[in-house]
């Protein structure tokens, strides 16, 4: 018996960490990639459909500038959204860890892995920070995509081209950060249902995310053969005005 308790309050102190090392790991491969194979990254391709977006919407009409002052409102609206859900959800853990009641479903026996106070308290802890770490980068992000829709609804507009592309990419890096903190939120929330579930939850996560972020191929490639797509496509109309 005392076996068994010695592996199921040290399977916390394995698996977690490797779960974490994981995650933090799979980023920093991420970034690298980002920075040595411009390119082949989600980052790559976000960025330079919201730059041509931006210069597309500066060169049309009138109404394209509406149009996008809409969809940058969507944006905000949804970035200020999950901040508060992020907020809220910090609120609600706080209020649980200042609370001086025991919680018997997370010190249930039926928990493989350690259940004492002190490691609940942890996980509380954990949990609430990659809420706070959330719900800052969407107010961050909401700023940034506030700050673009004055520049996108200003008279010299077009002046600010840079300035608005600036402010659309910080606004969708800053909700990619965010999102990937609610990602980071979910394994530790995983946790409270002991290591195991949470080494698993890790690894799949890391599997989706890489096929989710990663593009084996380049986009300048890709943006290559479309645009010799629409000039074939030019040509054989003008041929068959003839």
């Amino acid at each position: 018996m005392l076996s068994i308790d010695f592996h199921k309050e040290y399977l916390d102190l394995v698996l977690v960490p490797c779960g974490l090392l994981m995650m933090f790991a799979y980023h920093l491969f991420l970034l690298y990639r980002y920075h040595k194979h411009p390119g082949t990254t989600i980052f790559d391709l976000e960025n330079e459909d919201k730059k041509l977006w931006v210069q597309r919407v500066l060169q049309g009409a009138e109404s394209d500038i509406n149009r996008a002052v809409t969809v940058i409102s969507s944006d905000t609206s949804i970035a200020t959204y999950l901040a508060t859900v992020s907020l809220t959800l910090s609120s609600l853990i706080g209020t649980w860890l200042g609370s001086s009641s025991n919680n018997n479903i997370l010190e249930s026996k039926r928990i493989y892995g350690d259940t004492r106070p002190f490691t609940i308290f942890i996980k509380n802890v954990c949990l609430l920070v990659a809420f706070l770490i959330a719900f800052s980068c969407f107010v961050q992000a909401a700023k940034n995509l506030v700050h673009a829709n004055y520049l996108m609804s200003s008279p010299d507009k077009k002046k600010a081209a840079k300035k608005i592309e600036f402010a659309v990419r910080k606004g969708g890096e800053l909700s990619f950060f965010g999102l990937r903190a609610l990602y980071f939120a979910l394994n530790m929330l995983l946790w409270f249902f002991g290591p195991i579930p949470m080494f698993v939850a890790s690894i799949v996560m890391v599997i989706v995310l890489y096929y989710h972020d990663i593009h084996t191929v380049l986009l300048h490639d890709l943006y290559c053969e479309l645009h010799c797509q629409k000039s074939r496509a030019q040509d054989a109309s003008g041929s068959f005005s003839y």
